[in-house]
């Protein structure tokens, strides 16, 4: 009889100490989880960028722009298969989740030379419009934070905007491209991925 009970004991207690699922995110967040990551961070793919702690108009612009044909999806057809049929209500649930994630460092090995010289193009053509992630104007600047994106997708997107595959939506941006001298792109290429958070 007490070994019975003994067992009974055991038996509740294991199910009170049984691991608790979290709960699960909704289908869309899912799909885009396997690419960019639970935490926005990516999973690893060259040409999918990471996407935590871009503010949430941000992301919404970049989902229409796919939807609109303003941005290609040459690399990454699944992208905008993805977001072809997604409600505004979905677009907005998914750029205000991956706005709430912090964005980390890519972690990749960046040439220092190179990263000096492309903080010198950054100062001189895009840091009136792309601040860095953790910056209080991050959520008004009127670009897409860049600063520790991964490398293969920013020469990826630098070369579609240069080449016509993603439509420049601002006249300046156009410009500031225009005046990108041999080596510049390499160069901010290495400067943002070297991007550190604060502390």
């Amino acid at each position: 009889m007490r070994r019975s009970q003994t067992h009974l004991l055991l038996a509740c207690f294991s199910i009170l100490f049984l691991p608790v699922s979290a709960p699960a995110s909704s289908p869309i967040l899912e799909t885009c989880a396997e690419c960019h990551g639970v935490d926005g961070m990516g999973q690893g793919l060259a040409m999918v960028p990471l996407i935590a702690g871009i503010p949430a108009e941000h992301i919404e612009d970049a989902i229409l722009s796919y939807v609109d044909g303003v941005r290609r999806c040459t690399h990454e057809p699944r992208m905008c298969e993805t977001v072809a049929s997604l409600s505004e209500s979905e677009v907005a649930e998914v750029a205000e989740y991956y706005a709430g994630k912090t964005r980390g460092a890519s972690a990749e090995e960046t040439d220092g030379e190179l990263a000096s010289q492309g903080e010198r193009v950054y100062n001189e053509h895009c840091s009136a419009c792309h601040v860095s992630p953790d910056s209080e104007e991050a959520a008004y600047a009127v670009g897409i934070p860049l600063h520790g994106q991964r490398a293969d997708y920013l020469r990826y997107a630098i070369d579609a905007y240069i080449s016509g595959d993603r439509e420049v939506q601002f006249e300046a941006m156009g410009q500031e491209l225009g005046e990108l001298r041999p080596g510049d792109i390499d160069a901010l290429v290495n400067f943002f991925s070297s991007y550190r958070p604060a502390d």
